[in-house]
C-alpha cells in the first residue's frame, strides 16, 4: 500500500501543477480535474488509515505502561472506537479501489413467485414477502406492492414490490434465484416434510434516460383490477398491462385507482426488466462458461434453503448456515446480507 500511495501522491502533485498552468484546454482540464478528484479521495482515506493506525499503536503502548484499572478501561474503549473508525475508512477505500455495481445505490423492484409445490409454494412465497418487507422496515426503506396474485389459502402466486431507499439494490441483489423450503405444510395431515420452492428476482429501478423505450414498441392493454378495492374494482378498467414487443417482456400494475398512475408504475418496472435483461445478456456473452453471472445468481439456481424442522437456514452462495431461521424470517437478515456483501467485495478485489 505504501508504494501505491507514493505513486498516487506523485501523480496528484503532477496533475496539480498541470492544472495550475494556462496551456490546458477545456476538455483536457475536465479530464484531469476528474482524475485529480479521484486521487484526492484515495489519498485522504489512505492518510486517515495511517493516522488511525498510529493512534492505535500509541494507545497500545500506553496500555502496556499503565497499571491503573480505570485508565486501562478508558484505553480499551478508545482502542475499540479507533479500530471501528479505521475499519470504516478501509471499507470506503476498498470501494473506491474496487468499485461496486453502479446500480447498488438504487431502489429496486422485488419479484417473488411461487415455484414447485402447489399451495405450499404459494404460502412460502407469502412468507418471503413478509420477510423482505420487514427487512425493508428495519432499514428505513419504503415497501409498496405494485401487483399481486393471491391464492384462496392466503398464499401468493406472484407479487412485485417496490422498495425505495438508499443502497437497496446493493443489499438485496444477491436474493435473486431459487429459494427452497423444507417443512411440514399446513395442508399436510400426516406430518410429512415437503420441499417447495419460490423464485425471487431483484431489479434495480432505473431512470427514464437510462432506458429509451419508443412508444411504437409497446402494446398497452387495460383491464379491471382484481382483489380488494370495493366497487371500483368491478367497474373501472384501471389496471394496466404493458408488453415490450422487441423482448416480449410483460408487466402489469393494478394497485392504484388511477390508470395513469398504474401506467407510470408499470413503465418503471418495464425499464428495470429491460436493463436487467441487457446486463444479463452482456455478462453471459463475456463469460458463457460460467454458471453464475457476476454479482448475481441466475434465477434458475438454488441460492438458499430454509429448513423449518431444524430451524436452519443455509445460503449456498457463501455457504453460510445459521440455526436461527425463526429470527431471520421476521426480517432480521443482516447476518446473511452482510456475508453476501463481504463475499462480493472479496470477489471484486480478487478480480483486479
Amino acid at each position: 500500500m505504501s508504494d501505491k500511495k507514493q505513486t498516487m501522491q506523485a501523480r496528484y502533485d503532477e496533475l496539480t501543477e498541470l492544472l495550475s498552468g494556462v496551456t490546458v484546454d477545456t476538455r483536457q482540464r475536465h479530464v484531469l480535474q476528474k482524475e485529480l478528484s479521484q486521487l484526492k479521495n484515495f489519498l485522504e482515506r489512505m492518510r486517515a488509515i495511517d493516522e488511525f493506525q498510529s493512534e492505535i499503536v500509541a494507545i497500545q503502548e500506553q496500555q502496556k505502561e499503565n497499571t491503573d484499572a480505570e485508565m486501562a478501561q478508558l484505553f480499551a474503549d478508545e482502542l475499540v472506537t479507533l479500530q471501528q473508525n479505521k475499519a470504516q475508512v478501509e471499507k470506503e477505500l476498498d470501494d473506491l479501489m474496487y468499485p461496486p455495481n453502479p446500480y447498488d445505490k438504487k431502489s429496486v423492484f422485488l419479484e417473488v413467485r411461487a415455484g414447485a409445490g402447489g399451495q405450499e409454494a404459494a404460502l412460502f412465497a407469502a412468507d418471503l414477502l413478509k420477510m423482505y418487507t420487514s427487512y425493508a422496515f428495519t432499514k428505513g426503506w419504503q415497501a409498496n406492492v405494485i401487483s399481486m396474485s393471491e391464492t384462496d389459502l392466503g398464499g401468493i402466486k406472484d407479487v412485485v414490490v417496490s422498495i425505495e431507499g438508499e443502497d437497496v439494490y446493493g443489499h438485496l441483489k444477491h436474493e435473486s434465484g431459487v429459494h427452497r423450503v423444507q417443512r411440514v405444510p399446513a395442508t399436510e395431515t400426516q406430518g410429512r416434510i415437503h420441499t417447495s420452492t419460490a423464485t425471487v428476482a431483484v431489479l434495480p429501478e432505473v431512470d427514464e434516460i437510462e432506458v429509451d423505450i419508443s412508444p411504437e414498441f409497446l402494446r398497452i392493454d387495460t383491464f379491471r383490477a382484481s382483489g380488494a378495492g370495493g366497487q371500483h374494482v368491478n367497474t373501472t378498467d384501471s389496471a394496466i398491462r404493458i408488453t415490450h414487443l422487441p423482448t416480449g417482456i410483460v408487466v402489469s400494475c393494478q394497485d392504484e385507482r388511477s390508470q395513469h398512475k398504474n401506467k407510470a408504475k408499470a413503465m418503471k418496472v418495464l425499464r428495470s426488466r429491460i436493463i436487467t435483461a441487457q446486463q444479463q445478456k452482456q455478462e453471459a456473452e463475456l463469460s458463457e462458461h460460467r454458471k453464475e453471472l457476476i454479482g448475481r445468481g441466475m434465477r434458475a439456481e438454488k441460492v438458499r434453503t430454509y429448513n423449518y424442522p431444524q430451524n436452519r437456514i443455509t445460503d449456498h452462495q457463501v455457504e453460510v448456515t445459521l440455526k436461527k431461521l425463526d429470527i431471520i424470517m421476521t426480517g432480521q437478515m443482516d447476518d446473511i446480507v452482510e456475508a453476501l456483501m463481504q463475499h462480493e467485495r472479496d470477489e471484486r478485489r480478487n478480480k483486479k
